[in-house]
């Protein structure tokens, strides 16, 4: 069943919001920022793993780099576009927005909760390959991989920020979704090394996102969302 894999995740989601809710209540205000210092650390190891797993090859014996320019050009151009766009602040009155309908004004943590937990279960790899393998062959099973990781982030998250990072499975179902169903119907357009691509510059997104996580926000990780459309502009260039 195409999308099947999206609806997995989405459950998933909502259940570690569920789980890290009732946590919450019983959890010191310290252990909170343990849990939150530690899951930042290894979203930035599994940002750097990713990103150099895509840029390092061995080749008869020699390291070899790939991918150094693609992902220069995708960070610069993407950010700058980004910063004209304004992605971060629409991201953020979304989450506001979202707060507002939920009735939840006095839940100071929403917003951020919100904006970081979609970071990171939505811009990694296993979110764009995942989402594609499922929309060209059916095959679910990397998704189903990457709602078990999620659901451990979203219930930390959640044990923090409360419901604003539960609520990240709206935009975790749009986003998978819509990439499903993209590569359902365009599938022919979708080559491995466009794949590669864009899980390259997830990798480093994700990255950023751990160091905000871990250390309080240093990169403005939603105006670099446009990053990602760098790569397929890239592969239809004629190079």
């Amino acid at each position: 069943m195409i999308g099947l894999g999206t609806l997995i995740n989405t459950g998933a989601v909502l259940a570690g919001g569920l789980i890290g809710m009732v946590c919450k209540r019983g959890l010191r205000q310290n252990l909170q920022d343990i849990l939150m210092q530690a899951s930042g650390v290894a979203v930035i190891f599994i940002g750097i793993a990713g990103t150099l797993q895509r840029m390092f090859t061995v080749s008869d014996g020699t390291l070899e780099t790939q991918g150094t320019m693609l992902l220069i050009f995708s960070l610069v151009l993407g950010s700058l576009l980004g910063c004209l766009i304004d992605v971060e602040r629409r991201m953020e009155q979304a989450g506001d927005g979202l707060r507002k309908l939920l009735r939840c004004k006095n839940d100071s943590g929403f917003v951020d909760g919100f904006v970081n937990t979609t970071l990171i279960i939505c811009i990694g790899a296993m979110a764009i390959v995942g989402s594609i393998q499922d929309g060209l062959t059916g095959d679910h099973s990397l998704l189903a991989a990457k709602a078990v990781l999620d659901l451990v982030v979203v219930v930390v998250m959640s044990s923090t920020y409360g419901l604003g990072a539960a609520c990240s499975a709206l935009p975790i179902f749009i986003y998978q979704g819509a990439i499903t169903l993209v590569a359902h119907f365009c599938g022919a357009f979708i080559g491995d090394e466009l794949i590669s691509q864009l899980s390259l510059v997830g990798s480093a997104l994700i990255f950023c996102v751990g160091v905000n996580v871990a250390f309080g926000k240093k990169f403005p990780v939603g105006n670099m969302l446009p990053s990602l459309l760098i790569p397929i502009v890239w592969d239809l260039l004629p190079l």
